[in-house]
């Protein structure tokens, strides 16, 4: 199994122990976007618990790639889980929420009823490589 391949809880197919996940190439933002090794979802496996996505990137050469440059957009019943490894980026969200994330830090950000940001590496950044994985949260209505 290889370090970007995981191992899915649940219901396995009949005879094997262990099912192995292998990510997929999408582009992130755009076909001229940086590439991220999505595991999930899959046609076959959408969910693992309440994780939805599960996002790979790097480590990648920003010189040669042109880093992380993802522009505003929203984000509705789900929580973001970005780590980062290698480099450094800016986040900047809908609710005035302005953070540098550095190696081994996490960023959390809740987008319960709606809230929109934007991530791009900076400009020191020269070697860009973490994750991203989002998960599920439970939305109620309003009580009044």
């Amino acid at each position: 199994m290889s370090s970007d391949q995981v191992r899915a809880p649940g219901p396995q197919p009949a005879g094997s122990r262990v099912e192995v996940l292998t990510p997929r190439e999408v582009p992130l933002g755009g076909p001229r976007a940086m590439t991220v090794r999505r595991t999930l979802p899959q046609r076959a496996r959408t969910l693992i618990g309440a994780w939805c996505f599960a996002d790979h990137y790097g480590p990648d050469d920003v010189a040669r790639t042109g880093g992380m440059d993802v522009p505003p957009h929203p984000h509705t019943g789900l929580q973001t889980v970005s780590w980062l490894f290698t480099g450094e980026i800016e986040h900047r969200d809908s609710l005035g929420v302005h953070a540098m994330v550095r190696p081994g830090e996490l960023n959390l950000m809740t987008g319960g009823h709606g809230i929109s940001h934007s991530e791009v590496s900076t400009p020191g950044t020269r070697i860009l490589h973490g994750v991203q994985l989002w998960a599920l949260i439970p939305i109620r209505p309003c009580r009044r």
